[in-house]
Order: C-alpha cells, then sequence, then structure tokens
C-alpha cells in the first residue's frame, strides 16, 4: 500500500451549474492518494454530481480540478476515466457470463481479457474462479456488485469513484462489499472515495469525510468528526433532524 497522501484530486473554487441552476457552489478541497474518503449529506446536496466531475463526464462552469497536480482538462477523458473508476448501486450487467461481463473493459478497447486474470479478479472480490461462466442473471444483488467492482478492476484504476454500492444490499452482502473494498485499498493502494446515506458506515470505512449540503462542502476531516462535528448544520443531520 502506498505510504504518500499527498491529493490526487483537487478542487479550487468549482462551480457547476445545471439549465442555470446551481448544483455546486465553490468546491474547493483535496482526495487524499492512497486513502477512504466517505462523502455523506442530505439528498440532493451534490455528491452524484461532483464524482461526474472526477472523470470529466461533466465540467465545471468555473474553478479547478487537478488530478496529481495536472489539470483535469490535459487529460484524455477515456484515460481518465480508465484511471477513476465508477461503481453504481445498481452495479448494471450486460446480458450472459460473468466472464463477457468481466471482459467488458478489454473489449471496447479491441482487445481480450485472458481467462487466468479474470478468475483472479474473481478471487480478489471473494467469489472465485467457479463464477466464470455463470450466468449474471443467476447472481444474488451481492455477488452482482462485486463483479461490478471486479469489472473496474480490470483497468487497474488508481481512485475508485463507490456511489451508494451497498444501499440496497442486506447486512451480511454489505459487509462483505465493506471488507471488499477495505481489501482492493490495502492491497493497491488504490483511493476510494464513498458516497454513502449510512453515517455508521461512513465513521468505520472511511479514513476521511466530507459533509455537504445543498451543493457546498460544509466540513472535512478525518472521519471521526462524525462523532463531534463543528457546525450546527452537520451536528443536525448526524442527529437525523434532516434527511
Amino acid at each position: 500500500m502506498t505510504t504518500t497522501y499527498e491529493p490526487i484530486i483537487q478542487f479550487n473554487n468549482v462551480h457547476f451549474s445545471d439549465k442555470g441552476m446551481p448544483i455546486l457552489k465553490n468546491i474547493t478541497g483535496s482526495f487524499q492518494e492512497g486513502k477512504i474518503t466517505t462523502l455523506v449529506g442530505p439528498s440532493g446536496a451534490g455528491k452524484t454530481t461532483l464524482f461526474r466531475l472526477c472523470n470529466r463526464l461533466i465540467s465545471p462552469d468555473s474553478g479547478e480540478i487537478l488530478i496529481k497536480d495536472k489539470p483535469i482538462e490535459q487529460y484524455d477523458p477515456i484515460d481518465l476515466r480508465r484511471k477513476i473508476g465508477l461503481a453504481l448501486q445498481s452495479a448494471t450487467m450486460i446480458s450472459g457470463t460473468v466472464y463477457k461481463n468481466l471482459s467488458l473493459p478489454m473489449t471496447l478497447k479491441g482487445e481480450e481479457l485472458p481467462e487466468e486474470d479474470a478468475k483472479e479478479l474473481l478471487e480478489d472480490v471473494a467469489l472465485g474462479g467457479a463464477f466464470l461462466n455463470r450466468n449474471v442473471k443467476d447472481l444474488s444483488g451481492g455477488q452482482k456488485q462485486k463483479v461490478s467492482i471486479a469489472r473496474t478492476l480490470v483497468n487497474h484504476p488508481k481512485v475508485l469513484l463507490l456511489d451508494e454500492i451497498t444501499s440496497s444490499l442486506d447486512r451480511v452482502s454489505q459487509q462483505d462489499i465493506e471488507e471488499l473494498i477495505q481489501k482492493i485499498n490495502q492491497k493497491y493502494g488504490t483511493t476510494i472515495i464513498w458516497i454513502t446515506h449510512n453515517l455508521e458506515q461512513a465513521l468505520s470505512i472511511g479514513d476521511n469525510t466530507w459533509v455537504m449540503m445543498a451543493g457546498e462542502v460544509i466540513e472535512t476531516g478525518r472521519s471521526d468528526l462524525l462523532n463531534n462535528p463543528r457546525d450546527e448544520r452537520v451536528q443536525r443531520f448526524v442527529r437525523g433532524d434532516m434527511e
């Protein structure tokens, strides 16, 4: 695991609006390389929009985003999205086998994923090579999420963006995914940025936490800030006085 904790993604006074409506306002802060950062906040806080900025699915109205101290617009978008992988709550699968799904990133490049590499990826996500030829329609929600995560690892991403990936899973499956993400972080030094509505999860999994509300970053720091937040709005949020 990497022992350097320099910023890997940095936001400087970033603003973003959609159809004239402000979505993100003056976002300034950085995600540390090799760390797990959790993002929490009420629905509509702008967390998913911030993710879309991280891999150039959208561009800011103003401000600066740096990836490893280099302006994000200087990266090729396709290469950037291979470096900054994204896993969603829906764990979208294409029809067919687990192997076909794992191979998708290579297929899109006109290449082929060796079966041995695919089996190793499945071992990494605690499924095992026996799942290789299983049809994805026969998988549980937790198993699909593991395949989705394994698929993001095909491109050896430096950063994994995780958007509510355990919110629809039962407690046992949720714990499996949490352990898996911690393992990936430790084994590969992958930077993890995880949106979650589960404050207990944010506290237990995160090294650092960002609290967002109404398009702004309200408070950041070590994840134990959730035990004793400084900002009154964050105090109310943690108590459950707002959504």
